[in-house]
Protein backbone atom coordinates (compact mmCIF):
# COMPACT_ATOMS: atom_id res chain seq x y z
CA UNK A 1 0.00 0.00 0.00
CA UNK A 2 1.06 3.58 -0.79
CA UNK A 3 3.21 5.07 1.80
CA UNK A 4 1.63 8.15 3.48
CA UNK A 5 4.53 10.88 2.25
CA UNK A 6 4.05 9.46 -1.29
CA UNK A 7 0.23 9.87 -1.28
CA UNK A 8 0.88 13.19 0.40
CA UNK A 9 2.67 14.14 -2.43
CA UNK A 10 0.88 12.79 -5.14
CA UNK A 11 -2.24 14.80 -3.70
CA UNK A 12 -0.18 17.99 -3.37
CA UNK A 13 1.14 17.71 -7.21
CA UNK A 14 -2.54 17.33 -8.22
CA UNK A 15 -3.59 20.69 -7.10
CA UNK A 16 -0.77 22.24 -8.23
CA UNK A 17 -1.13 20.94 -11.72
CA UNK A 18 -5.09 22.18 -11.49
CA UNK A 19 -3.43 25.46 -10.21
CA UNK A 20 -1.08 26.10 -12.93
CA UNK A 21 -3.92 25.14 -15.36
CA UNK A 22 -6.23 27.62 -14.41
CA UNK A 23 -8.27 26.85 -11.77
CA UNK A 24 -8.90 29.79 -8.98
CA UNK A 25 -8.81 26.50 -6.00
CA UNK A 26 -8.93 22.93 -6.06
CA UNK A 27 -8.32 19.92 -3.59
CA UNK A 28 -7.66 16.60 -4.19
CA UNK A 29 -8.10 12.83 -2.27
CA UNK A 30 -5.82 9.66 -3.01
CA UNK A 31 -7.35 6.53 -1.22
CA UNK A 32 -5.46 3.47 -1.25
CA UNK A 33 -6.90 0.19 0.07
CA UNK A 34 -6.14 -3.24 0.43
CA UNK A 35 -8.06 -6.09 1.99
CA UNK A 36 -7.83 -10.12 2.42
CA UNK A 37 -10.89 -12.15 3.08
CA UNK A 38 -11.32 -15.76 4.33
CA UNK A 39 -14.36 -17.47 3.38
CA UNK A 40 -15.59 -21.04 4.91
CA UNK A 41 -18.71 -23.15 5.25
CA UNK A 42 -18.72 -26.90 6.52
CA UNK A 43 -15.37 -27.06 7.64
CA UNK A 44 -13.95 -26.23 4.06
CA UNK A 45 -12.64 -22.98 2.70
CA UNK A 46 -15.49 -21.33 0.28
CA UNK A 47 -13.49 -18.31 -1.08
CA UNK A 48 -10.21 -16.71 -0.63
CA UNK A 49 -9.88 -13.12 -1.94
CA UNK A 50 -7.47 -10.15 -1.62
CA UNK A 51 -7.53 -6.49 -3.25
CA UNK A 52 -5.61 -3.59 -3.53
CA UNK A 53 -6.41 -0.74 -5.35
CA UNK A 54 -6.08 3.23 -5.65
CA UNK A 55 -8.32 5.62 -6.83
CA UNK A 56 -8.39 9.18 -6.55
CA UNK A 57 -10.39 12.04 -6.59
CA UNK A 58 -9.68 16.10 -8.13
CA UNK A 59 -11.79 18.86 -7.58
CA UNK A 60 -11.53 22.11 -8.99
CA UNK A 61 -13.58 25.65 -9.01
CA UNK A 62 -13.70 27.96 -11.63
CA UNK A 63 -15.20 31.10 -9.62
CA UNK A 64 -18.47 29.86 -8.24
CA UNK A 65 -18.26 27.08 -11.09
CA UNK A 66 -17.15 23.38 -9.87
CA UNK A 67 -16.69 20.07 -11.08
CA UNK A 68 -14.92 16.68 -10.03
CA UNK A 69 -13.59 14.34 -11.32
CA UNK A 70 -11.84 10.99 -10.28
CA UNK A 71 -9.10 8.20 -11.71
CA UNK A 72 -7.64 4.82 -11.08
CA UNK A 73 -4.20 5.26 -13.46
CA UNK A 74 -1.45 7.53 -11.26
CA UNK A 75 0.98 8.45 -14.15
CA UNK A 76 1.73 11.91 -14.90
CA UNK A 77 0.41 11.85 -18.13
CA UNK A 78 -3.50 10.84 -16.86
CA UNK A 79 -3.23 13.35 -14.16
CA UNK A 80 -2.67 15.84 -16.65
CA UNK A 81 -5.40 14.74 -19.12
CA UNK A 82 -7.66 14.74 -15.93
CA UNK A 83 -6.76 18.24 -14.98
CA UNK A 84 -7.77 19.32 -18.15
CA UNK A 85 -11.31 17.55 -18.05
CA UNK A 86 -12.25 18.70 -14.85
CA UNK A 87 -11.54 22.22 -15.70
CA UNK A 88 -13.38 21.94 -18.85
CA UNK A 89 -16.60 20.33 -17.09
CA UNK A 90 -16.20 23.29 -14.27
CA UNK A 91 -16.01 26.08 -17.32
CA UNK A 92 -19.27 24.57 -18.09
CA UNK A 93 -21.10 23.70 -14.78
CA UNK A 94 -23.12 26.41 -13.49
CA UNK A 95 -22.75 28.69 -10.82
CA UNK A 96 -23.19 27.71 -7.32
CA UNK A 97 -22.76 30.68 -4.68
CA UNK A 98 -22.27 28.04 -1.95
CA UNK A 99 -19.14 26.27 -3.64
CA UNK A 100 -15.72 26.44 -2.24
CA UNK A 101 -13.18 24.84 -0.32
CA UNK A 102 -13.15 25.13 3.61
CA UNK A 103 -12.24 28.34 4.81
CA UNK A 104 -8.86 28.71 5.40
CA UNK A 105 -8.45 30.07 8.27
CA UNK A 106 -9.84 27.22 10.06
CA UNK A 107 -7.61 24.57 8.58
CA UNK A 108 -5.71 22.37 10.76
CA UNK A 109 -2.28 23.06 11.32
CA UNK A 110 0.58 21.24 12.80
CA UNK A 111 1.08 17.13 13.28
CA UNK A 112 -2.36 15.76 13.54
CA UNK A 113 -3.55 13.74 16.50
CA UNK A 114 -2.91 10.01 17.09
CA UNK A 115 -5.76 8.08 17.23
CA UNK A 116 -4.37 4.88 17.29
CA UNK A 117 -6.42 3.40 14.57
CA UNK A 118 -3.55 1.32 12.30
CA UNK A 119 -1.85 -1.53 14.34
CA UNK A 120 0.31 -2.33 11.27
CA UNK A 121 -0.55 -5.52 10.96
CA UNK A 122 -0.06 -7.43 7.57
CA UNK A 123 -2.90 -9.60 6.11
CA UNK A 124 -2.08 -13.48 6.78
CA UNK A 125 -4.03 -15.45 5.04
CA UNK A 126 -3.47 -18.95 7.26
CA UNK A 127 -4.43 -16.57 10.42
CA UNK A 128 -7.49 -15.63 8.88
CA UNK A 129 -8.61 -19.07 7.58
CA UNK A 130 -8.23 -20.31 11.51
CA UNK A 131 -10.51 -17.42 12.60
CA UNK A 132 -12.78 -17.94 10.18
CA UNK A 133 -13.01 -21.86 10.89
CA UNK A 134 -12.93 -21.78 14.92
CA UNK A 135 -16.07 -19.54 14.52
CA UNK A 136 -17.74 -21.65 12.65
CA UNK A 137 -17.02 -24.59 14.62
CA UNK A 138 -17.75 -22.75 17.95
CA UNK A 139 -21.16 -22.20 16.58
CA UNK A 140 -21.90 -25.68 15.46
CA UNK A 141 -21.49 -27.12 18.80
CA UNK A 142 -23.79 -25.15 20.30
CA UNK A 143 -27.41 -27.59 20.88
CA UNK A 144 -29.44 -27.16 18.59
CA UNK A 145 -27.57 -25.77 15.76
CA UNK A 146 -27.80 -28.27 12.63
CA UNK A 147 -26.07 -26.25 10.15
CA UNK A 148 -23.31 -23.31 9.52
CA UNK A 149 -24.62 -20.68 7.22
CA UNK A 150 -20.58 -19.72 6.42
CA UNK A 151 -18.15 -17.91 8.71
CA UNK A 152 -15.72 -15.26 7.68
CA UNK A 153 -12.66 -13.48 8.61
CA UNK A 154 -11.41 -10.18 7.13
CA UNK A 155 -8.35 -7.81 7.51
CA UNK A 156 -7.98 -4.56 5.61
CA UNK A 157 -6.11 -1.75 5.26
CA UNK A 158 -6.65 2.31 4.03
CA UNK A 159 -4.44 5.09 3.72
CA UNK A 160 -6.18 8.70 2.90
CA UNK A 161 -4.37 11.69 2.03
CA UNK A 162 -5.85 15.35 1.33
CA UNK A 163 -4.02 18.37 -0.20
CA UNK A 164 -5.83 21.94 -0.89
CA UNK A 165 -4.70 24.88 -2.79
CA UNK A 166 -5.23 27.01 0.18
CA UNK A 167 -2.08 24.67 1.46
CA UNK A 168 -3.43 21.92 3.68
CA UNK A 169 -1.65 18.99 2.47
CA UNK A 170 -2.01 15.67 5.06
CA UNK A 171 -2.89 11.81 5.43
CA UNK A 172 -3.09 9.06 7.61
CA UNK A 173 -3.62 4.98 7.63
CA UNK A 174 -6.06 2.87 9.16
CA UNK A 175 -6.74 -0.80 9.63
CA UNK A 176 -9.62 -3.04 10.35
CA UNK A 177 -10.06 -6.65 11.63
CA UNK A 178 -13.35 -8.46 11.33
CA UNK A 179 -14.92 -12.37 12.31
CA UNK A 180 -18.43 -13.34 11.08
CA UNK A 181 -20.24 -16.58 12.01
CA UNK A 182 -23.60 -17.59 10.37
CA UNK A 183 -25.34 -20.67 12.04
CA UNK A 184 -29.10 -22.47 11.24
CA UNK A 185 -30.91 -24.15 13.99
CA UNK A 186 -34.24 -26.43 13.70
CA UNK A 187 -36.15 -28.12 15.52
CA UNK A 188 -39.40 -30.06 14.95
CA UNK A 189 -41.28 -26.30 14.62
CA UNK A 190 -39.09 -25.61 12.31
CA UNK A 191 -35.55 -23.58 11.05
CA UNK A 192 -34.23 -20.25 12.12
CA UNK A 193 -31.13 -18.68 11.36
CA UNK A 194 -28.89 -15.61 12.89
CA UNK A 195 -25.17 -14.41 12.96
CA UNK A 196 -22.86 -12.57 15.37
CA UNK A 197 -19.37 -10.48 14.34
CA UNK A 198 -17.04 -8.34 15.96
CA UNK A 199 -14.74 -5.46 13.87
CA UNK A 200 -11.59 -3.34 15.62
CA UNK A 201 -9.12 -1.53 14.33
CA UNK A 202 -6.57 -3.37 16.56
CA UNK A 203 -6.08 -6.82 16.05
CA UNK A 204 -5.87 -7.39 20.17
CA UNK A 205 -8.93 -5.88 20.61
CA UNK A 206 -11.11 -8.20 18.28
CA UNK A 207 -13.36 -10.72 20.28
CA UNK A 208 -12.21 -14.38 20.01
CA UNK A 209 -13.87 -16.42 17.24
CA UNK A 210 -14.67 -19.10 19.70
CA UNK A 211 -17.02 -16.32 21.24
CA UNK A 212 -18.36 -14.90 18.33
CA UNK A 213 -19.20 -18.00 16.97
CA UNK A 214 -20.99 -19.03 20.02
CA UNK A 215 -22.95 -16.11 20.51
CA UNK A 216 -24.07 -16.61 16.46
CA UNK A 217 -24.89 -20.47 17.03
CA UNK A 218 -27.02 -19.12 20.65
CA UNK A 219 -28.95 -16.44 19.15
CA UNK A 220 -30.12 -19.12 16.14
CA UNK A 221 -31.76 -21.36 19.10
CA UNK A 222 -32.99 -18.74 20.75
CA UNK A 223 -35.33 -17.67 17.89
CA UNK A 224 -36.49 -21.35 17.87
CA UNK A 225 -40.44 -21.74 17.55
CA UNK A 226 -41.77 -18.28 17.41
CA UNK A 227 -44.93 -16.96 17.78
CA UNK A 228 -46.88 -13.61 17.38
CA UNK A 229 -47.93 -10.94 19.62
CA UNK A 230 -51.46 -9.30 19.68
CA UNK A 231 -51.51 -6.29 17.53
CA UNK A 232 -52.30 -2.74 19.61
CA UNK A 233 -49.48 -0.34 21.40
CA UNK A 234 -46.80 -1.45 23.61
CA UNK A 235 -43.88 -0.92 24.91
CA UNK A 236 -40.79 -1.70 22.44
CA UNK A 237 -37.10 -2.04 23.72
CA UNK A 238 -34.39 -1.83 21.19
CA UNK A 239 -31.51 -4.31 21.87
CA UNK A 240 -28.18 -2.86 21.20
CA UNK A 241 -27.92 -4.86 17.97
CA UNK A 242 -29.99 -2.61 16.05
CA UNK A 243 -30.37 0.57 18.71
CA UNK A 244 -27.64 2.19 17.06
CA UNK A 245 -29.87 2.35 13.82
CA UNK A 246 -32.11 4.89 15.62
CA UNK A 247 -28.66 7.02 16.21
CA UNK A 248 -27.88 6.83 11.80
CA UNK A 249 -31.83 8.32 11.61
CA UNK A 250 -31.18 10.78 13.56
CA UNK A 251 -27.40 11.60 11.76
CA UNK A 252 -29.31 11.66 8.48
CA UNK A 253 -31.98 13.97 10.02
CA UNK A 254 -29.03 16.48 11.32
CA UNK A 255 -27.43 16.58 8.22
CA UNK A 256 -26.68 20.53 7.51
CA UNK A 257 -27.24 18.89 3.74
CA UNK A 258 -30.73 17.59 4.30
CA UNK A 259 -31.64 20.40 6.27
CA UNK A 260 -30.80 22.91 3.46
CA UNK A 261 -32.54 21.47 0.97
CA UNK A 262 -35.34 21.13 3.38
CA UNK A 263 -35.64 17.24 3.49
CA UNK A 264 -35.12 16.59 7.45
CA UNK A 265 -38.08 16.34 9.79
CA UNK A 266 -35.78 18.23 12.35
CA UNK A 267 -34.98 21.06 10.09
CA UNK A 268 -36.81 23.66 12.75
CA UNK A 269 -35.43 22.29 15.41
CA UNK A 270 -31.91 23.69 16.13
CA UNK A 271 -31.55 24.28 19.99
CA UNK A 272 -34.44 22.92 20.71
CA UNK A 273 -35.58 20.11 22.79
CA UNK A 274 -35.96 16.81 20.67
CA UNK A 275 -35.31 14.23 23.64
CA UNK A 276 -36.16 14.21 26.84
CA UNK A 277 -34.06 15.59 29.69
CA UNK A 278 -31.02 13.97 30.64
CA UNK A 279 -30.40 12.48 26.30
CA UNK A 280 -26.95 12.98 25.72
CA UNK A 281 -25.72 11.81 22.33
CA UNK A 282 -21.55 12.96 21.39
CA UNK A 283 -19.57 12.49 18.30
CA UNK A 284 -15.68 11.83 18.98
CA UNK A 285 -13.55 11.41 15.77
CA UNK A 286 -10.53 11.38 18.71
CA UNK A 287 -11.88 8.13 20.54
CA UNK A 288 -8.49 6.00 20.71
CA UNK A 289 -8.85 2.89 18.41
CA UNK A 290 -12.79 3.41 17.46
CA UNK A 291 -14.08 2.12 14.41
CA UNK A 292 -14.99 6.21 13.14
CA UNK A 293 -12.21 7.63 14.58
CA UNK A 294 -10.49 10.37 12.17
CA UNK A 295 -7.88 13.28 12.85
CA UNK A 296 -9.24 16.11 10.67
CA UNK A 297 -12.15 15.56 8.16
CA UNK A 298 -12.40 15.09 4.66
CA UNK A 299 -11.93 19.00 4.12
CA UNK A 300 -8.63 19.35 6.00
CA UNK A 301 -10.54 20.87 9.08
CA UNK A 302 -9.94 20.05 12.35
CA UNK A 303 -12.06 17.45 14.78
CA UNK A 304 -13.02 17.63 18.08
CA UNK A 305 -15.85 15.40 20.31
CA UNK A 306 -18.97 17.30 20.40
CA UNK A 307 -22.43 17.46 21.77
CA UNK A 308 -24.51 16.92 19.22
CA UNK A 309 -27.80 16.56 21.71
CA UNK A 310 -27.11 18.02 25.15
CA UNK A 311 -29.84 17.63 28.32
CA UNK A 312 -32.15 16.48 25.25
CA UNK A 313 -31.79 19.91 22.66
CA UNK A 314 -30.17 19.94 19.64
CA UNK A 315 -27.20 21.27 19.73
CA UNK A 316 -25.20 21.20 16.28
CA UNK A 317 -26.04 19.67 12.70
CA UNK A 318 -23.37 17.83 10.66
CA UNK A 319 -22.10 20.47 8.48
CA UNK A 320 -19.50 20.29 5.27
CA UNK A 321 -18.33 23.38 4.06
CA UNK A 322 -21.07 24.10 1.25
CA UNK A 323 -24.12 22.87 3.45
CA UNK A 324 -22.74 25.56 6.25
CA UNK A 325 -22.64 28.08 3.62
CA UNK A 326 -26.47 27.82 2.57
CA UNK A 327 -27.49 28.02 6.75
CA UNK A 328 -25.13 30.25 7.03
CA UNK A 329 -23.00 28.50 9.46
CA UNK A 330 -19.36 27.53 10.55
CA UNK A 331 -18.44 24.14 9.16
CA UNK A 332 -18.56 21.64 12.08
CA UNK A 333 -15.96 19.48 11.56
CA UNK A 334 -17.47 16.27 9.87
CA UNK A 335 -17.01 16.52 6.09
CA UNK A 336 -16.62 12.88 4.54
CA UNK A 337 -14.61 12.70 1.27
CA UNK A 338 -15.31 10.40 -0.94
CA UNK A 339 -14.07 9.61 -4.81
CA UNK A 340 -16.79 11.57 -6.56
CA UNK A 341 -18.33 14.57 -5.95
CA UNK A 342 -18.20 17.33 -3.14
CA UNK A 343 -17.75 16.41 0.66
CA UNK A 344 -20.90 15.41 2.27
CA UNK A 345 -21.06 14.90 6.13
CA UNK A 346 -21.90 12.87 8.96
CA UNK A 347 -20.78 10.86 12.41
CA UNK A 348 -17.48 8.92 13.47
CA UNK A 349 -18.05 7.87 16.30
CA UNK A 350 -21.78 8.79 17.52
CA UNK A 351 -22.51 7.52 20.62
CA UNK A 352 -25.92 7.81 22.77
CA UNK A 353 -24.24 8.17 26.01
CA UNK A 354 -25.88 5.22 28.69
CA UNK A 355 -29.01 5.88 31.19
CA UNK A 356 -29.43 5.95 34.71
CA UNK A 357 -31.69 2.38 34.83
CA UNK A 358 -30.08 -1.08 33.93
CA UNK A 359 -31.53 -2.93 30.91
CA UNK A 360 -33.16 -5.26 33.72
CA UNK A 361 -34.90 -1.98 35.03
CA UNK A 362 -36.47 -1.44 31.65
CA UNK A 363 -37.43 -4.70 31.05
CA UNK A 364 -39.24 -4.82 34.07
CA UNK A 365 -40.66 -1.86 33.60
CA UNK A 366 -43.82 -2.83 31.46
CA UNK A 367 -45.59 -5.77 32.87
CA UNK A 368 -45.69 -6.94 28.72
CA UNK A 369 -43.43 -5.32 25.99
CA UNK A 370 -41.43 -6.03 22.91
CA UNK A 371 -37.58 -6.67 22.69
CA UNK A 372 -36.24 -6.58 19.19
CA UNK A 373 -33.63 -8.15 18.24
CA UNK A 374 -33.85 -7.34 14.69
CA UNK A 375 -35.17 -5.14 11.80
CA UNK A 376 -36.10 -5.64 8.39
CA UNK A 377 -36.85 -3.02 5.07
CA UNK A 378 -35.79 0.67 5.14
CA UNK A 379 -39.54 1.91 6.15
CA UNK A 380 -38.11 5.41 7.65
CA UNK A 381 -39.02 8.57 6.03
CA UNK A 382 -36.47 11.15 7.05
CA UNK A 383 -38.66 13.93 5.57
CA UNK A 384 -41.57 13.84 7.71
CA UNK A 385 -39.99 11.34 10.74
CA UNK A 386 -42.50 8.44 9.74
CA UNK A 387 -40.98 5.17 10.87
CA UNK A 388 -42.21 1.86 10.01
CA UNK A 389 -39.90 -1.15 10.24
CA UNK A 390 -40.41 -5.12 9.65
CA UNK A 391 -38.69 -6.87 13.50
CA UNK A 392 -37.98 -9.96 15.13
CA UNK A 393 -37.33 -10.28 18.73
CA UNK A 394 -38.76 -11.82 21.92
CA UNK A 395 -41.65 -11.07 24.52
CA UNK A 396 -41.16 -9.60 27.76
CA UNK A 397 -43.41 -10.31 30.19
CA UNK A 398 -42.79 -9.26 33.73
CA UNK A 399 -39.03 -8.34 33.08
CA UNK A 400 -38.67 -12.28 31.89
CA UNK A 401 -37.23 -12.46 28.17
CA UNK A 402 -40.49 -15.14 26.77
CA UNK A 403 -40.98 -16.38 23.53
CA UNK A 404 -39.46 -15.06 19.98
CA UNK A 405 -41.44 -13.52 17.63
CA UNK A 406 -41.12 -12.87 14.18
CA UNK A 407 -42.68 -11.02 10.95
CA UNK A 408 -43.88 -8.38 12.84
CA UNK A 409 -44.02 -4.33 11.77
CA UNK A 410 -43.72 -1.98 14.62
CA UNK A 411 -44.46 1.97 13.50
CA UNK A 412 -44.62 5.26 15.44
CA UNK A 413 -42.69 8.33 14.14
CA UNK A 414 -39.17 9.17 14.89
CA UNK A 415 -40.29 12.68 16.63
CA UNK A 416 -42.36 10.89 19.26
CA UNK A 417 -39.94 7.63 19.96
CA UNK A 418 -36.95 10.21 20.04
CA UNK A 419 -38.93 12.56 22.81
CA UNK A 420 -39.94 9.72 24.82
CA UNK A 421 -37.19 7.18 24.75
CA UNK A 422 -35.09 5.80 27.50
CA UNK A 423 -31.58 4.28 26.88
CA UNK A 424 -30.10 1.93 29.28
CA UNK A 425 -27.11 1.70 31.34
CA UNK A 426 -25.70 -1.17 29.62
CA UNK A 427 -23.03 0.79 26.83
CA UNK A 428 -20.73 -0.91 25.06
CA UNK A 429 -18.68 0.72 22.41
CA UNK A 430 -18.12 -1.46 19.46
CA UNK A 431 -19.13 0.03 16.49
CA UNK A 432 -19.07 3.75 15.14
CA UNK A 433 -22.58 4.41 15.77
CA UNK A 434 -23.43 3.03 19.33
CA UNK A 435 -26.67 3.09 21.62
CA UNK A 436 -27.76 0.65 24.75
CA UNK A 437 -30.37 -1.12 25.17
CA UNK A 438 -32.84 1.76 23.98
CA UNK A 439 -36.60 1.39 25.78
CA UNK A 440 -39.94 3.65 23.58
CA UNK A 441 -42.89 3.51 25.99
CA UNK A 442 -45.20 3.02 23.13
CA UNK A 443 -45.21 1.90 19.55
CA UNK A 444 -47.51 0.47 17.60
CA UNK A 445 -46.88 -3.57 16.62
CA UNK A 446 -48.68 -5.91 14.28
CA UNK A 447 -48.35 -9.03 12.60
CA UNK A 448 -46.23 -9.07 9.32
Amino acid sequence: MIEKKDACDFAAGLVEKAMKAGASAADAAIVATRSSEVEVRDGELEDVSRSEGRKYALRVFDGQRMASVSGANLDGDAQSEIVMRALAMAREAPEDPYAGLAPQDMLMTGDAPDVDIDDGMEPDPEALKERALAAEAAALVVKGVTQSTGSSATAAGRMIAIATSHGFVDGYSSSSHNIYAGALAADDAGKERDSHWHGTRHLEDLESAEEIGRIAGERAVARLNPTKPKAGRMPVLFDPKVANTLLGHLAGAIDAGAVARRTSFLKDMMGKRVFAQGIDIVDDPLRPRGVGSNPFDGEGLPVARMAMIEDGILKSWFASSTAARQLGIKPTGHAKRGISGSPGAGPSNFVMQPGARSREELLAAFPQALLVTELIGHGTNLVTGDYSRGAAGFLVENGEIGRPVSEITIASNLKDMFATLEPASDLELRRGTESPTLLVPEMTVAAG
